[in-house]
């Protein structure tokens, strides 16, 4: 194969490095499978790499493509919108982290808090005397079930805040990727 086309897929993988290896070598191998039937069709190293676009853009089409393609949770998802966000414009410099942030946040706290309600809850009715428990206060409720069904209002509230910013994410994602290119065209 040609150098330039070795150097091209070179910037794909280099692009593609946060993805897992097995998903990274599957991308590169089916550009390279293009490029070897673009070139057999007699097209040039250059018709071939204009064709393919910027391997940044490409890579960041893959990658978003990934990303989106399921809108559940996953630590793994959150690195490659990582590595999403180093391919993005300016706009991304804001969005991406904010909701990145958001996201994990609010869902974490959506689960701390009704626990919270839990452990004030426990500790009146059973007299535990649990440390500290009595320090967890909501709004100025005094009575332990009021206190435990605020919590369980906001937990659910904070959660649903929290898969509102990743659903938005995603959204911002696909937006920005604009559909993976088709390399069969």
């Amino acid at each position: 194969m040609d150098a330039r086309l070795n150097e091209y897929l070179e910037q794909i993988e280099k692009n593609l490095k946060p993805l897992p290896v097995a998903e990274r070598v599957d991308i590169v191998q089916e550009i390279k499978s293009e490029m070897q039937e673009l070139q057999g069709t007699g097209q040039t190293p250059e018709q071939i790499i204009h064709r393919l676009g910027d391997p940044r853009e490409l890579a960041r089409a893959y990658l978003g493509d990934m990303i989106t393609k399921d809108a559940r949770f996953s630590w793994g998802r959150v690195l490659a919108i990582c590595a999403y966000y180093s391919l993005t414009g300016v706009t991304g410099l804001v969005i991406i982290p904010t909701l990145g942030i958001c996201a994990p946040a609010f869902l974490l706290c959506g689960m701390a808090v009704p626990l919270l309600g839990v452990v004030k809850l426990v500790n009146e009715l059973l007299r535990l005397h649990i440390p500290c428990a009595e320090y967890i206060t909501v709004a100025g409720v005094s009575n332990p079930v009021l206190s435990f069904l605020f919590c369980l209002v906001v937990g659910v509230a904070l959660c649903g805040l929290g898969y509102g910013c990743w659903k938005l994410l995603v959204g911002y994602i696909k937006s920005v990727s604009k559909v993976k290119r088709s390399l069969s065209v």
